[in-house]
């Protein structure tokens, strides 16, 4: 449920701030006062479309944010976006606009975690449900109606969508494979002779190690110097252990301080005795250092044939690299690639024989599983056409005449069907397709007849009309208004509305007009009214005068004392209807 809407430098709206309640909310106003513009803004802060006209002249931002109500499974979703709940269990959506010359940014968030657009319509879908008369080109398109219809069908009907839409992709994968085989024969068999001419060159070159190159290099280094290699070992053994010139060697000195610091700690053993322990541990090290330096003098030899073996290698690699690389791990890589589509192009793929044999299977199992969906459509067809036409006579279309047509198609991923619903408003009149046949007021009602048969399904916790109660007057204009008080008592219901009958059932009813006012000195705009501007203001009728007024404007002026009485009789005989529908819930929960 909407629970408060807050809204800033939108359209005409400078500043405002509205609570809702639970049941029927109803905004009336005069023709072009801007009842509209609240909803535009409930559609843009949940996603929809905007514009830089949106932002209201002389701003550069447009602010709007809408607080929910949450439930299980709203929090269950949020938490697997990993969006946390308020602490008053509510939700916060928001979205801020602005232009920049001709540039229009926006950025959503739920519950102050930013959100992309997709998520943002995910969402939305768990919140609201707009109707409004320009849904007649949605009625009029099948994906939209199949959509509704098989929503309308349940569980049963989305195991069997879901169970068509995976048969229909193995058989596409299938098809598609068949295609590629059948036309690109020929190129198979070029890339096959290129693969394996590559395959074979790279396998020769015994790649296994990803930096073989750099080992080979540092081995080429240290055979082409040998000789410095030998005499600088040679040296740093001299400094360290053995001194041809009889200079002191590092463990001479090293041994000269140990004899020192070992009569030294006859004196003092507790702080230099640690000293000693050092000094023998790097005499110890230097020694064996110099051992093993000794002998890594002592291995040294010239090979000029592993060199060249080397120097072979070297060149090889470096040549493979060109080709394939730049790096060797990369060529090792191609190469694993290779083979991977080797085994793909030598028959790991199916045979186009096998690969026939497949796509006829996998076409039966889809025709099977449509076949199916058909069925389970059909009847669930017939369920909503007697829910749509019950729905239908209580607002004065007791001899309609309604249809959902299911057409059968080649398979898709949603089935075999094409879905219409056709219509016809009067007796021994051929039923035609709805959008092309019902006139407005017909679409008004159809429309929510149509939200009523879904009542009963997973719909959102708000639903708002947008003047879906236009072209029609007197009796009919009442079994409207019933039928969103109907709805209200399952449902919160936003509605604008031009009709006095609408609006008497109002659970919360509120009064949008648009007021001229002058803004600070200075800040003259360029509309030629120098500080005067318009602005939508919104002011909540809480009380039965309030009402009674309202009622009266909308019926043809509250001056007149027969408007008045008439409000007054709507009023009176809204709160009757209340009175026998909240007895009526009584009699049904004992």
């Amino acid at each position: 449920m909407l629970l408060s809407l807050y809204i800033e430098n939108f359209a005409l709206i400078d500043k405002l701030e509205l609570e809702f309640g639970a049941g029927l909310n109803v905004l009336t106003g005069e023709t072009g006062a801007g009842k509209s513009i609240i909803l535009d803004a409930i559609d843009a802060v949940l996603g929809g479309k905007v514009s830089s006209r949106v932002i209201r002249t002389g701003s550069q931002r447009a602010t709007i944010e809408g607080t929910f109500t949450s439930n299980s499974a709203l929090a269950a979703w949020l938490s697997e976006q990993e969006i946390d709940l308020l602490d008053e269990n509510s939700v916060v959506v928001s979205r801020e606009i602005t232009a920049n010359n001709s540039n229009v940014r926006s950025r959503s968030r739920v519950n102050g975690v930013l959100v992309n657009r997709q998520l943002m319509n995910t969402l939305r879908e768990r919140l609201v449900e707009i109707t409004a008369q320009g849904q007649t080109v949605q009625v009029g398109q099948s994906a939209k109606v199949r959509n509704w219809l098989d929503a309308y069908g349940g569980d049963a009907l989305g195991k069997q969508r879901s169970l068509v839409a995976g048969s229909f992709s193995r058989y596409h994968e299938t098809h598609l494979l068949l295609e590629r085989r059948r036309t690109s024969e020929r190129e198979r068999l070029q890339k096959l002779d290129l693969l394996t001419y590559q395959a074979k060159e790279l396998g020769d070159a015994n790649l296994n190690e990803p930096n073989e190159l750099e080992k080979l290099s540092q081995e080429q280094e240290r055979l082409n110097h040998v000789v410095e290699l030998q005499q600088m070992s040679y040296k740093v053994y001299q400094a360290l252990y053995q001194s041809d010139g009889g200079d002191s060697t590092a463990c001479d000195l090293l041994g000269d301080s140990e004899a020192t610091l070992m009569n030294m700690v006859e004196f003092d053993t507790e702080e230099l005795q640690p000293l000693l322990e050092l000094i023998r541990d790097a005499q110890t090290a230097v020694t064996e250092v110099a051992r093993q330096m000794n002998a890594y003098g002592d291995g040294l030899e010239a090979d000029p044939q592993r060199l060249d073996e080397v120097e072979e290698r070297i060149r090889e690699l470096k040549h493979i690299c060109r080709k394939y690389g730049p790096s060797l791990a990369e060529v090792i890589e191609h190469y694993n690639s290779i083979q991977t589509q080797l085994d793909e192009l030598n028959d790991g793929e199916k045979s186009i024989e096998s690969l026939e044999k497949l796509e006829l299977e996998r076409l039966e199992e889809l025709t099977s599983h449509c076949h199916q969906l058909t069925k389970l459509r059909s009847a669930t067809a017939a369920l909503l056409e007697a829910e749509i036409i019950r729905e239908l006579k209580p607002l004065a279309m007791d001899k309609v005449q309604f249809k959902v047509e299911v057409a059968p198609i080649p398979p898709t991923a949603n089935g075999s069907d094409k879905i219409g619903f056709l219509f016809s408003p009067n007796p021994g009149e051929p039923l035609q397709p709805l959008s092309e046949t019902a006139s407005g007021g017909e679409m008004s009602r159809f429309l929510l007849a149509l939200k009523a048969s879904f009542s009963a399904s997973d719909t959102p916790g708000t639903m708002v009309f947008d003047e879906i109660d236009v072209g029609v007057s007197g009796r009919v204009a009442q079994a409207i208004a019933e039928k969103l008080h109907q709805l209200s008592s399952q449902f919160q219901v936003l509605c604008v509305t031009h009709q006095p009958l609408v609006a008497a059932m109002a659970d919360r009813h509120f009064h949008v007009n648009k007021q001229i006012i002058n803004q600070i000195k200075g800040n003259k705009t360029d509309n030629g009214h120098g500080d005067e501007r318009t602005v939508v203001r919104i002011t909540a009728l809480d009380n039965l005068d309030q009402r009674r007024d309202e009622l009266a404007q909308l019926a043809g002026g509250k001056s007149a004392s027969d408007a008045v009485a008439f409000a007054e009789s709507l009023l009176a005989k809204a709160a009757t209807h209340r009175e026998g529908n909240e007895k009526v819930k009584g009699r049904k929960k004992k």
